[in-house]
């Protein structure tokens, strides 16, 4: 399998890019807007076929590359069920599963930063947990129906009980980490360890964060597939 961690830094966002290395069939996990050039050139250069754009959910904090990747490869757009994007070329639900290749891709409904987060599980060893958990963190929940106590159980209950080997590889990162484990996080994150569900929804609840400063534009273009 081939897998590469593309980053954006100005909104620090992580895309992923997946590719069976026999048959070339490619799955792009939350592409950038502004980043769509460079992941073309790189599908390019590895002599890939780009299937899938996927999609952890409706993000606040950039624009989806998903639109301008689907006009240019035919490949085919794939949001969360329930999501309120009416673009996309299949809905995915919880448990259900995609092929490319030899590839296996899980989805794990996660709702919380979002009413219809969903995180992908990369043939059993690799978790793309977009923006529920983070590294030593956690996604935000006050915005776009987010549920401190939602995010709590789908955080706790579906992927701390992964194996503690399970690589954790976010969406976003703002200090540097490029991937985690279940059982690191299980024993290091500040959000979680020493918390329960009360703690954990009093503390979401207070930490007064600024909104995305592109939030404004990116939720509706995004809700089009990333057409602005």
């Amino acid at each position: 399998m081939l897998f590469r961690q593309l980053f954006d830094s100005e909104s620090s966002t992580y895309t992923y890019l997946i590719a069976d290395e026999i048959t070339k069939a490619a799955v792009l996990v939350d592409p950038v807007w502004e980043q769509v050039d460079r992941d073309l050139q790189l599908i390019t250069e590895l002599g890939l076929d780009l299937k899938y754009c996927l999609e952890t959910h409706i993000h606040a904090d950039h624009i989806t590359g998903t639109g301008k990747l689907r006009e240019i490869t035919g490949c085919l757009g794939i949001v969360p069920t329930k999501a309120s994007a009416t673009c996309a070329d299949k809905y995915m639900q919880d448990r259900e599963r995609l092929e490319a290749g030899e590839i296996i891709i899980q989805a794990i409904a996660t709702p919380g930063h979002t009413d219809s987060h969903i995180a992908y599980l990369i043939n059993n060893d690799k978790l793309l947990t977009g923006d529920s958990l983070l590294i030593r963190g956690c996604g935000r929940t006050d915005f776009q129906s987010g549920n401190a106590g939602i995010q709590y159980e789908s955080i706790t209950e579906k992927l701390f009980t992964l194996p503690d080997t399970t690589l954790v590889y976010p969406g976003h990162d703002y200090k540097g980490f490029t991937v985690s484990t279940i059982g690191e996080e299980i024993q290091h994150n500040p959000r979680f360890k020493n918390q329960n569900k009360t703690t954990f929804i009093e503390m979401m609840n207070n930490l007064n964060l600024p909104n995305p400063k592109k939030m404004m534009a990116a939720v509706p273009a995004n809700q089009k597939c990333g057409n602005k």
